[in-house]
Order: C-alpha cells, then sequence, then structure tokens
C-alpha cells in the first residue's frame, strides 16, 4: 500500500539517488551535474508551508517523492505551484505516479492552491501521459529552452486548475 510521508533529514540520501539517476541517464530533468545532498536538501525541504515535498513509501521503502514548489517569486502567483514527481525507474508503470499526482492535489487544495503547473521535457511522453490523463492541459511549449546530452531540447508546462 502507498502512503506518503513529509520529507525528513533521513530520506535525503535515497531521494539524492533517485533525483541523480535522472540527471545523469534522462533528459527528465535539465540539471547536466549530479546535486549534492544540500542541494537536494533545499530543493525539497522549504521553509514555506504552503509548498510542502513527500516520500513515496511501500513498506517504508521508498519509491520515489512528490513535491509542489513556488512557481514564481513574485506574490501574485502565490495561488499557483509547480508540481513534480520522481519515481525509482523500476517503480514506473505500476500506477504509483497517478496515487502521486492525486494525493499532491489534495494537499495543494489544502494549501489553498488554485492552480498547478508541472513542466516537462517533450521527449519524456511517460511524464506528458500521466498529467495529460489526469486533467492537465498543455499551456505553453519552449522551443529549444534547453541543451543535454548533445541536443537542444524543448519543455512543455501542463496546466490544472483545481
Amino acid at each position: 500500500m502507498i502512503t506518503f510521508e513529509e520529507v525528513a533529514e533521513y530520506h535525503l540520501n535515497e531521494i539524492r539517488e533517485i533525483y541523480n539517476y535522472y540527471v545523469l541517464n534522462t533528459t527528465i530533468s535539465f540539471h547536466t551535474e549530479e546535486l549534492d545532498i544540500e542541494h537536494i536538501k533545499a530543493s525539497v525541504m522549504n521553509n514555506n508551508p504552503r509548498f510542502k515535498s513527500y516520500a513515496i513509501l511501500d513498506e517504508n521503502q521508498i519509491n520515489g517523492y512528490v513535491l509542489i514548489t513556488s512557481y514564481k517569486s513574485k506574490q501574485a502567483y502565490d495561488i499557483s505551484g509547480e508540481v513534480t514527481i520522481y519515481l525509482k525507474p523500476d517503480c514506473l508503470g505500476k500506477g504509483i505516479g497517478k496515487q502521486a499526482l492525486t494525493f499532491i492535489e489534495g494537499e495543494a487544495r489544502k494549501q489553498g492552491f488554485h492552480t498547478l503547473i508541472a513542466t516537462i521535457c517533450m521527449e519524456n511522453t511517460r511524464s506528458k501521459s500521466l498529467f495529460e490523463r489526469n486533467g492537465y492541459v498543455q499551456c505553453a511549449l519552449f522551443k529549444e529552452i534547453g541543451y543535454k546530452f548533445d541536443r537542444k531540447r524543448d519543455i512543455g508546462s501542463f496546466q490544472k486548475i483545481l
């Protein structure tokens, strides 16, 4: 059974391993170098209580993590958040992403968010499909905005009004 636990210090090493897998092997992350533990901590342990990160657990084993971060730093954007999900590669295709998305949308509603945005490399058809199946609509396309693995990459923004 999948459960969610707010990210704590003891989750950080596994979260770092998950994230750095995507850094080194995919275009899912646009980082090109591995992140150290301090950078991971800064990205998943926010001081603002509205922006939370959760470990995705199955029998106390981390399968991934899901988070809401600030969309932009200007106050008018406070009704919006950016949603991100990272799963261990061997946990893909098991419905965990959908469970994580449903969970984080519920948390977003509790925190008073109006809109959630997912930013996805357009080659990541798995994530695009997950978000579209769950009511997110592509609202932007940025052509050749990133450069990774010797190619320019496009990203799309997908939005859901809660």
